[in-house]
């Protein structure tokens, strides 16, 4: 077995580690930072308390994501953790806002290492490290001069661990010794893929409204004003939008090129975002937008002129708390 395969197997079975170093890690501090952030965000961050987290979108005047984040708010600082193509985007964009307000930015980002641990067994690991293991998704408590938080890459369970950058090679250390293995980033998405577990950059990006992704655990529907609310509240209030982000199995061992249309007999309906070879399936897995508008009952679709089969009609999410906790 080659060490992708190991770490393909350890995501799926037992529990594997990820190097996620190069998200972006922006603290802000000051006596605004809640107010602020919460009239950014499409998420409530006012009401979280200190090891509370959750997941959010940073959006434009016209409703279009700029950013998806996972907010930590601790005692005297909030945490942004996002992907690494949208870390000088969060940073620019919450430092533009920034007037009046008692609000302070740091760029944490190369300073920080960002360890995933993933996996069904991840949470033994984490104990027999010596690490806490919060519960709920976006929970998050410090460990050394670390901070543990409940989030995943993938979608499988999991945990990640925010740590000085030198203290890379002893964390991993603790990992393997607790019975973690080392995955790859292609072993990693295509867990991700399998599971139906969307990515920014990749799934969405600037051109999306937050209801396309289905991805509304990031929206908190009571949470007053925000920048773009008017958009998705527009959006919400007619209940329908033109594209939705959908799992998706293509009946072939080869990928299409991401960006393929998906046809529904001679009528273009969609197209593939990214795909994968899954080996525990013997197919092609992948995330789509399809036009619910245009399917038509009792016509297959296809990519390529192979198969398509919708798994889901929704992609498997990020929790985050739930309204009035």
């Amino acid at each position: 077995m080659t060490s992708a395969d190991a770490g393909y197997r350890a995501l799926r079975e037992a529990a594997a580690w990820l190097d996620l170093s190069g998200r972006g890690v922006i603290r802000v501090t000051g006596q605004d930072r809640a107010r602020l952030l919460h009239a950014l965000v499409t998420n409530h961050v006012e009401q979280l308390q200190p090891g509370q987290g959750c997941y959010a979108f940073f959006l434009n005047a016209q409703g279009h994501i700029l950013a998806d984040v996972n907010v930590l708010r601790f005692a005297d600082s909030v945490l942004l953790d996002t992907e690494p193509e949208t870390a000088r985007r969060v940073y620019e964009h919450v430092d533009r806002y920034i007037i009046a307000d008692d609000v302070t930015l740091e760029d944490l980002t190369t300073a920080t290492a960002v360890l995933g641990v993933e996996g069904p067994e991840a949470a033994a690991v984490l104990a027999a490290a010596g690490a806490p293991a919060p519960e709920e998704p976006g929970r998050h408590a410090v460990w050394e001069a670390r901070v543990v938080a409940r989030l995943s890459s993938t979608g499988a369970p999991g945990w990640r661990i925010f740590a000085p950058l030198g203290d890379m090679a002893r964390l991993i250390g603790q990992f393997e010794r607790a019975g973690a293995v080392s995955a790859s980033s292609e072993a990693a998405r295509v867990v991700r893929l399998e599971i139906g577990r969307p990515r920014y950059s990749e799934d969405f990006s600037g051109q999306h409204l937050p209801q396309e992704t289905q991805l509304l655990e990031a929206v908190h529907s009571n949470k007053g004003c925000y920048l773009g609310q008017e958009i998705v509240e527009r959006v919400r209030s007619r209940g329908h939008v033109h594209r939705l982000l959908m799992r998706l199995q293509v009946e072939a061992t080869e990928p299409p090129p991401a960006g393929s249309q998906i046809m529904a007999g001679e009528k273009a309906v969609g197209h593939i975002t990214s795909v994968a070879f899954s080996p525990a399936r013997g197919k092609v897995v992948a995330l789509g937008y399809l036009r619910p508008d245009d399917l038509t009952p009792g016509v297959p679709l296809a990519v390529a002129g192979v198969a398509v089969e919708i798994l889901a009609r929704r992609p498997a999410g990020i929790s985050a708390p739930k309204e009035g906790t």
